[in-house]
Parts: C-alpha cells; structure tokens; sequence
C-alpha cells in the first residue's frame, strides 16, 4: 500500500502528476487473488505502528492534565485557549514532521474542541452570561439560552480549523468545519428566533445532518475508485452525518416502547441499510443499531418471553449485522441493478468497477 500522504507530497512538489498518484495507488490496492481490492472496502489508515497509539497515550494524558490545571488556574476561556494553542503546536511535530496518522486525528479533534470551548466561555464573559458551565454540556439548551457565545464561538472555530486544514491537510478537518458550520447555523436561528431551537431542535438536527450527508456524497461521487484523499474527507463526513440524521428519526421512537413503534424503527433501520449499501458506506447503518437492538428487545418482549430479553436482542442485533456483512456484495448488485442506470453509474464502486 502505498501512503495517500506520500503521494499527495509528490503531486504538491511536481514529481509526479495528479493521474499518475492515481495509477499508483490504483495498482498498490491490486490484488492477485481478487482483482482490485474488495470494491465495498472503507481502508483508512488509523494506525501506522504501535508508536501511533503510544503516542497517542501520551498527548490524551499531557493535555488532559493542562486541561485540568488551565481551567482550574486560568479559567474555562483560558484553560481550553492554552490546551487549543499546544494542540497546534504539538501537530507541527506529530502532523506535519511525522505524519502520524492517529495523533494527527486526536490532536484535530481536541484542537476544535478547545477552540471552541475557549471561545463560548470567552464570549459569554464578555456578554455577562450566567450558568454557562452547566449549560455547556446541552448544546440543545445552550443554543436556546444563550445563541450568542455558540454563534460566535463556531464562527472563530471554523476560521481556524480552516487555518488548520491549510497548514497540515488532515482529512477529518473538513467533518470538524462542517460540525462548527452546523453550530453557526444553529447558534444564528436561535438568535434569530428564540425558541426556535427548543422547538425544532431535531428538525434542524436532521436538517444539517441531510446537508453533511451532500457534502460527503460530492467527495464520494468525486472519487468513485476511492484512491485518493477524498474518500478520507467522505468517510469522517458520513460519520457526522449519521447520528445527525439518525438520531431525530429514531430516538423518538425507540422511547416508546411499543410494538409498532419498534416494528417502524425496524422497518426505517432496513431504509438506512439500503441507503449504506448505495452509498456502500456503513456509518448511517451503524448508527441505527443501537435503536435496533432496543427494538428487537421491544419485540422479544412482546412476544411474551420475559427472560433473557438482553442476550436475544444482542443475538438477534448480531445474527443482522452478520448476514449483511455476509451478503454485502449481492445485496448492493441487486439495490444497484435497481436504480437508473446513469445513477448507478456514478456511485462509488459501480457494478463491474
């Protein structure tokens, strides 16, 4: 396998051109055995060797630990500011020097975290908000309560995780704009329109979820190989698109307990199977499992067996998940055999690709 990074490098310093890293990396996934490899695989490099994860170890202690004292000593607004500037600063080293793969990913996160950690409390400080620290942890109820700070502090994230992705490229960084897009957006309408939030707050949810989900789908429909750094971008967008648009649909539902409602969440989980065997990516799906699983319990327990409800859902949950796994292949000829030919055409691994 030859490194997406490496290859994006040489394209950058005009060793090679853009077609020929495709050809490359195209011919380093071949396979003897089974031609090019398995058209519905999602390959990300998560873990280079073990130093990744030792690595990894050392960054969540270190700024855990700063994040602990630095709120304690500077406050909220300052501890997150300083645990955001080292988190930049340790990826000139671990990102940009030794292109790891996993700490580039955890320090991303905990740098858009922080960022906009340090923001809110900075901004609600300055506009004489109260209650902040409890409100941080509902973001429902913080964009309600206090629109401003969230609007104002993923305003500044996004701007710098926009820095962040032109200095060092890490493909989730486009998932973290996208996220602190969705908080702007949220954090305007509830300022905009207080209540609207509190009102419509899963609307709005799904609503951006829908939208993640387009923005993944034109990375995907741009790489339909999926050789390139696209794909990467596509997958950790489809991964925060999932529980954006599950969760609104599903949870309701899963709540109440009865036999129809858990014969709908079956029923829509079957929907996001479909739509995970077109898009041949299985975030979506897998973020419906859970309600699965409490549907299946739902059922089971209707059916009058009142022992053992938890390892019969688990069974059955498994027994699912384990047959589509099975007939992955089949199952997403058949779905695309079933759509209009041009559409077909330009999803990622087509039939016969």
């Amino acid at each position: 396998m030859i490194d997406t990074e490496l290859l994006t490098r040489a394209v950058d310093r005009g060793l090679i051109t853009r077609d020929q890293a495709v050809s490359l990396r195209a011919l380093a996934e071949e396979r003897p055995d089974e031609g090019p490899a398995g058209r519905d695989a999602e390959s990300l490099r998560f873990v280079s060797g073990f130093a990744d994860i030792f690595v990894t170890i050392g960054l969540l202690l270190f700024l855990g630990t700063t994040a602990y004292f630095g709120t304690d000593r500077l406050g909220a607004a300052g501890g997150y500011g300083l645990v955001a500037l080292l988190a930049w600063g340790l990826a000139e080293f671990f990102t940009r020097q030794r292109r790891m793969a996993l700490p580039s990913i955890v320090l991303l996160l905990i740098f858009t975290v922080s960022t906009f950690g340090a923001a809110t409390f900075a901004i609600n400080a300055a506009t004489g908000g109260s209650e902040f620290d409890t409100l941080w942890g509902n973001p429902f109820l913080l964009m309600d309560r206090r629109p401003g700070p969230v609007a104002g502090g993923s305003l500044l994230t996004l701007i710098l995780v926009a820095l962040h992705d032109r200095r060092f490229g890490v493909p989730i960084t486009v998932a973290a704009g996208a996220a602190s897009l969705v908080g702007l957006l949220g954090g305007a309408l509830g300022a905009a329109a207080p209540g609207i939030v509190r009102t419509y707050g899963s609307l709005l949810l799904l609503t951006g979820g829908i939208g993640v989900f387009a923005l993944a789908m034109r990375f995907d429909l741009s790489d339909p190989k999926r050789i390139t750094r696209r794909t990467d971008i596509a997958f950790w967008l489809h991964l925060l698109a999932a529980p954006l648009i599950v969760h609104p649909i599903l949870g309701r539902m899963a709540d109440r307990g009865d036999a129809r409602s858990a014969g709908l969440v079956l029923a829509i989980v079957l929907i996001l199977a479909a739509v995970a065997l077109v898009t041949d990516r299985r975030a979506i799906l897998v973020s419906g499992l859970v309600y699965a699983g409490f549907a299946f319990g739902t059922l089971i327990r209707q059916a009058g067996f009142s022992g053992g409800v938890l390892p019969a859902s688990l069974l059955a949950l498994g027994a699912f998940i384990l047959l589509l796994s099975a007939g992955w292949h089949p199952l997403r000829e058949r779905v695309l055999r079933a759509l209009p030919r041009p559409w077909a055409a330009r999803l990622p691994h087509p039939l016969g690709a």
